[in-house]
């Protein structure tokens, strides 16, 4: 068969209800006014799969929704922005998940309604639709719990087949961080923040969680906000560097409206500077940049860059 996109994304679908302001909640019926109001692409696989597209990359997406008025949005916002939505399950009568988001420049509050977030399985994504893409991306972990008992076979179902595979786990609402020993073994990329590796490795530092992390899988990028980002690969991918690099590279300076999907972003340029082959320090430096421009607007897929944008601010 063809390889017809470059990624494959299997995720959760749900829209972001931004409310900005710098004001905090109260019950005991207390109103209180905020500066803007916006439903925009939710989801860290949607955004991701929005920042890939937006790149340049082919994308396809599988997961599932309702035909209700969030699911249509999501669908209708994914494919106009060039995401392939053919493989997505929308269930009749069933609810698209939501999240509302109190965003306060550099820090938010989130509450999500999962929906039907929590139902896509391994079982719902065929070899055939494998067949046709390079590379596997998955995000949520936490949230998509259908699909975590059968990932690690679906990682090696996709590696069989060909694929190159990366995770996102996002943060673990339970925080009981549980061992990712199995899952990192067929994971080539592993794309945490810094809170998420030390949470996972129990340690208070983003490079003492390198150290660890770095020998369970093949490929590590840890986000560190407006600090940069950290690597560290044995992958014989990255043309023109050896194996068992490890690099830092620094954030640009943005003025930030919104870190909504910041992380997504650099996921997404990551992803891209990992299919081209390029050097670990040249896709963490392509990432750090899709993540800091993200932030100049608000909403998680607004301010996504183009190649040129990035390749622009590296040059």
């Amino acid at each position: 068969m063809n390889i017809l996109f470059d990624i494959l994304v299997a995720g959760e679908i749900n829209p972001d209800l931004i409310l900005s302001g710098d004001v905090e909640p109260a019950f005991g019926q207390v109103e209180k006014l905020i500066n803007s109001a916006a439903l925009t692409i939710g989801s860290s696989s949607a955004i991701f799969a929005c920042g890939a597209a937006r790149l340049g990359l082919k994308v396809a997406f599988i997961g599932k929704c309702g035909d209700d008025v969030f699911g249509r949005f999501m669908l209708d916002e994914m494919s106009k922005r060039g995401v392939e939505i053919e493989n997505v399950i929308q269930i009749p009568g069933g609810s698209t998940g939501l999240s509302v988001i109190l965003n306060r420049g550099i820090d938010r509050a989130i509450l999500t309604h999962p929906g039907l977030i929590p139902t896509l399985s391994a079982g719902d994504i065929p070899d055939g639709l494998l067949r046709q893409a390079r590379h596997l991306h998955v995000a949520s972990y936490f949230l998509q719990k259908a699909l975590q008992p059968g990932l690690p076979h679906l990682f090696e179902r996709a590696r069989t087949l060909g694929l190159t595979t990366s995770l996102d786990t996002n943060y673990d609402p339970s925080e009981k961080w549980r061992d990712f020993d199995e899952l990192l073994a067929v994971t080539n990329v592993f794309l945490p923040n810094e809170a998420e590796a030390c949470s996972l490795t129990r340690v208070e530092s983003a490079d003492l969680a390198a150290d660890i992390l770095a020998g369970k899988v093949e490929t590590l990028a840890i986000k560190l906000g407006a600090q940069g980002a950290l690597g560290v690969s044995s992958s014989h991918l990255f043309a023109g560097g050896e194996p068992g690099v490890r690099c830092r590279v620094p954030a640009i300076p943005v003025t930030v409206v919104d870190t909504v999907g910041a992380g997504d972003s650099f996921d997404a340029g990551f992803i891209y500077g990992y299919l081209q082959g390029w050097p670990l320090e040249k896709s963490l430096r392509v990432a750090a940049v899709c993540g800091a421009l993200s932030t100049k607007q608000s909403g998680g897929t607004t301010a996504q860059a183009t190649l040129d944008e990035v390749l622009y601010e590296l040059s």
